[in-house]
């Protein structure tokens, strides 16, 4: 080891170093146990691409390198030493959809910690680099191969999910993809495990007790004029950007923040802004668990008790809708409903011990979100990191010379 290190450069030996003791730090947490086993082998993927990088810092560094040596050098480390740091430390995430309006706008780039809630290992490590689940420039070129596929482990954290922390995690519905190359989304953790979740009248309670709105939520009202329009240029100052002529003189639907509903009743040529707020006994057949036992819609859902791990959960006809896809397709297990009977893996169950935490998110424009009053529950080998900051803001729809939100960059996420 002495003769080689003896080889390298200054510049060689402190890379050598940080990648190394990475590598030790790494391999040590992996050795606590988590997930009810000790899963060392996790650890391969880092110890290979520190084996790369020192590889290529090290062969033939006594002979003058040609220049094209140089620059794969210099991409290799690059694409390596990037890797490791949006794997297991931070990566950069964009905003595609309304859904966390006014919260978070489309076109905010963001940071997400993977260290708060400790980093995932990769689950298929075999992967083109910086590309989540397709090829660039392709629309159905798998990026990743599925050759070898380790086991879902997580790195000890910081910090523990919370209720109202802006989560990313990775959609739980798309079965046909390995859970690390599901579609990443974006969303407020409103139940964490354990949780008795309930939504009344757009209200929602945990536990009980009534939990804040976020500031800059919004929900769909109802606006009525003297029959005249309203002027745009005033709703673009006000940054609303969804809704619009509800097909009749003077009547609007707009999604709005409180804040901008009060604003709008001040208009001269207003009478009307009222939040459009479904009756309790309305049923809305799209939302989880698709159960007309369970008739709930998105401003009244719920009771829904969100699985903890280790949680012994009672099962009967009235509730096995909400737990089926968490019991068969998160933890693998065969069920089946058989003369008003539950079997699990081929045995009459009356309850189920879950084997993972999960967690239930919401959007906080919360009349136009698919979120968990959509799908359901989120299992904790789904979640990514926490949404920290937003680095930068790109408003598609505005001019060239206001494309930039500048009132908006390196701002904390709450």
């Amino acid at each position: 080891m002495k003769k080689l290190l003896g080889k390298l450069n200054k510049r060689q030996k402190t890379w050598f170093f940080i990648l190394s003791g990475m590598n030790i730090i790494f391999f040590l947490m992996m050795l606590v146990p988590a997930g009810g086993g000790i899963i060392p082998t996790a650890s391969l993927f880092l110890i290979g691409q520190t084996l790369i990088v020192v590889y290529y810092l090290t062969v033939d560094n006594s002979k003058k390198k040609s220049k094209n040596r140089e620059w794969v050098d210099a991409i290799v480390f690059a694409v390596v030493a990037a890797t490791i740091i949006r794997t297991f430390i931070i990566e950069a995430f964009t905003i595609p959809t309304s859904s966390m309006e006014k919260s978070l706008l489309v076109g905010d780039f963001l940071f997400v910690s993977k260290v708060n809630y400790g980093p995932r290992t990769p689950i298929t490590p075999l992967a083109f680099p910086f590309a989540h689940h397709t090829l660039p420039l392709t629309k159905d070129t798998k990026s990743y191969l599925e050759w070898i596929k380790l086991p879902y482990f997580r790195l000890p954290g910081f910090d523990k999910i919370k209720n109202r922390d802006v989560v990313v995690f990775n959609y739980p519905m798309e079965d046909f993809r390995p859970v690390d190359k599901q579609e990443n989304y974006i969303k407020r953790c409103i139940g964490i495990p354990g949780d008795t979740l309930i939504i009344r009248n757009t209200q929602v309670y945990i536990n009980g007790k009534t939990q804040p709105t976020p500031e800059k939520s919004e929900f769909f009202y109802g606006v009525k004029t003297d029959g005249s329009s309203l002027n745009p240029v005033i709703l673009q100052g006000m940054g609303i950007t969804e809704g619009g002529a509800a097909g009749v003189p003077g009547q609007f639907g707009f999604f709005l923040t409180k804040e901008n509903a009060e604003k709008m009743k001040s208009f001269n040529n207003v009478s009307e802004v009222q939040l459009m707020c479904r009756p309790s006994d309305f049923y809305d057949n799209n939302l989880f668990p698709q159960d007309p036992k369970n008739r709930w819609n998105l401003d009244n859902y719920g009771p829904v008790v969100i699985p903890r791990a280790g949680m012994n959960m009672p099962l009967d006809s009235s509730n096995i809708s909400i737990y089926r896809r968490a019991i068969n397709t998160y933890e693998h297990n065969s069920l089946e409903e058989k003369d008003g009977k539950i079997f699990i893996n081929g045995k009459e169950s009356t309850s189920y011990t879950f084997k993972m935490n999960y967690y239930w998110m919401m959007g906080d424009n919360r009349h136009n979100s698919a979120d968990s009053r959509y799908w359901g529950f989120v299992p904790e080998d789904h979640i990514v990191g926490k949404a920290v900051f937003i680095w930068m803001s790109w408003d598609g729809n505005a001019n060239l010379l206001n494309k930039i939100r500048w009132n908006r960059l390196f701002r904390f996420i709450h």
